[in-house]
């Protein structure tokens, strides 16, 4: 309980200090903020996707977990319900649509996801950009499966699984991929590892790739990493949406800035 009541905590302060459209000088974060972060239409797709999480948590399966990263505040046995499991490890709507405009927006075509769950995530940036291909890498054979039933209960055939864990999937993914234009880093909430994966993303990275780490603010440790992600050298901005964060490459940002916005 003490984790959770430090994380709402900071998400007050957060809340209460975080900046606006009006706070942001930059004219493409300016452009991101009202395109993206400030778009509120619905397209039917997100309906869809919506639909399948209410079958989700309504469903009584149950799968045998191996858990591969830092756990879960709320889940630790391993044998978990589905709705356990949709529950608390999917994104909520609102970030996984926001994943959905991004892509819309940027039209990345070489995705890559750390951590699949049950596959929401997955399914918004699929439908996102379907002519491009989503790779996302699962650790858990019977969580990936069941994802697999989700995407194909949603037609959607762009979408690569690779079961294992991350840090041997990942190296020989990377070998095969040209390049990185969107990454999505959910899977393993401790620092080291994710500092891992994003040195190792950083070979496939360009001027026009986005990065983006979830539970950036989950415990200090996870903290120390975002911190250190903004400091690298190769990054030229970051977006603190507390939940997540958005970290971009491009070299027209001439002086290292970092925004934290409401989302």
């Amino acid at each position: 309980m003490g984790l959770q009541w430090e994380l709402a905590k900071k998400y007050l302060h957060y809340y209460f200090t975080a900046g606006n459209r009006h706070d942001v000088h930059s004219p493409f974060v300016f452009d991101l903020v009202e395109k993206v972060l400030r778009d509120k239409k619905k397209p039917a797709t997100f309906r869809e996707i919506e639909q399948l999480r209410k079958s989700l948590l309504r469903s009584t399966e149950t799968l045998q977990v191996t858990d591969l990263g830092a756990g879960s505040l709320t889940n630790a046995g391993r044998e978990r319900k589905v709705s356990d499991i949709t529950r608390h490890a999917a994104k909520p709507p609102k970030f996984g649509q926001l994943f959905y405009r991004l892509i819309q927006y940027f039209q990345p075509e070489y995705l890559l996801e750390l951590g699949t769950s049950m596959g929401m995530s997955t399914a918004y940036m699929a439908k996102a950009a379907p002519s491009a291909t989503v790779h996302t890498i699962e650790g858990c054979p019977n969580i990936a499966a069941r994802a697999g039933r989700n995407f194909e209960a949603l037609q959607l055939h762009n979408i690569k699984q690779h079961v294992g864990n991350f840090d041997t999937v990942l190296p020989a993914l990377l070998q095969e991929l040209p390049r990185l234009d969107y990454v999505y880093i959910d899977g393993n909430h401790r620092s080291a590892p994710t500092l891992n994966y994003f040195e190792q993303c950083l070979s496939k990275v360009h001027d026009e790739s986005l990065f983006i780490f979830d539970d950036i603010h989950w415990t200090p440790d996870m903290e120390t990493a975002w911190h250190t992600i903004q400091q690298h050298p190769k990054v030229t901005f970051t977006v603190d949406l507390f939940f997540i964060g958005l970290v971009f490459f491009r070299p027209d940002m001439k002086v290292k800035q970092h925004f934290i916005l409401k989302y």
